[in-house]
């Protein structure tokens, strides 16, 4: 009963926070109000992150995807979130707005430091993909769960890469997971690996041993932990292959 008598203030009709556009800098600014649908066939989406779209659009079903919006999959803070891996590993900023104008930090940051001291009033409206994290890069998102809909996912593991000019060199790796810690988390340890290598299926294979060094999965009812580490490696090396291929590189 904490919260009986409180009032709920809706935005849903807020519509400068709604929509996908290019700003200034050519960052990809989402307002927190587009909707996972609108999201998946947005032009811009589908030209320069399309991997986006695409893990939106595993989320629930038609009629949640059509109401759902990237505002309320962020700030709910669940780390299964299917936007939510994505989003890390491309760097996403977040935009907040209060009384005192627009201030922009990282969301997700480590188990235990996740408060961003919002402020009073203070409201988040929009996620930025920064150019440097989407310029000349492909990605790709898997999603295990028992079903192909209406599931929470066991675990998401996401990546992106940018290859070399003539694609035999692994310019920029990254990835994040979902359900591999208590918030949507990134390993490091895997990129590092194979950052400046070259594109061979040895070093892919390492990279996908390598994310054991960072993700620190949950038993529960779901998957227990030993399940969730094991298909961290196979998703992080299919992943990284299907992102490969969509750079036009060969492995």
């Amino acid at each position: 009963g904490r919260r009986a008598g409180k009032e709920l203030i809706s935005i849903q009709k807020v519509d400068e926070i709604r929509g996908i556009c290019m700003d200034e800098q050519e960052n990809i600014r989402i307002g927190s109000l587009t909707t996972f649908s609108h999201i998946t066939h947005d032009p811009i989406i589908i030209e320069r992150i399309n991997v986006l779209g695409e893990a939106v659009d595993m989320v629930g079903g038609p009629q949640i995807r059509n109401a759902g919006t990237i505002g309320g999959n962020t700030c709910n803070g669940v780390t299964s979130a299917d936007s939510a891996s994505t989003l890390h590993a491309w760097e996403a900023i977040i935009e907040l707005t209060g009384v005192n104008g627009k201030r922009y930090c990282l969301f997700y940051i480590k188990a235990g430091t996740v408060d961003i001291n919002v402020a009073e009033g203070e409201i988040q409206t929009a996620v930025l993909i920064p150019k440097a994290s989407w310029e000349n890069t492909k990605g790709f998102y898997i999603k295990y769960g028992m079903r192909n809909a209406m599931e929470i996912a066991t675990t998401g593991c996401s990546v992106n890469v940018r290859l070399s000019e003539d694609q035999k060199t692994f310019d920029r790796v990254r990835i994040a997971y979902g359900v591999a810690g208590p918030v949507p988390m990134r390993a490091p340890s895997a990129e590092a690996v194979v950052n400046g290598q070259p594109v061979t299926m040895e070093n892919v294979e390492a990279f996908s041993r390598a994310v054991l060094e960072d993700i620190n999965p949950r038993d529960s009812w779901r998957a227990s932990k030993a399940f969730r580490k094991h298909i961290a490696v196979e998703m992080a090396k299919r992943a990284l292959i299907e992102s490969v291929k969509r750079c036009g590189g060969e492995i």
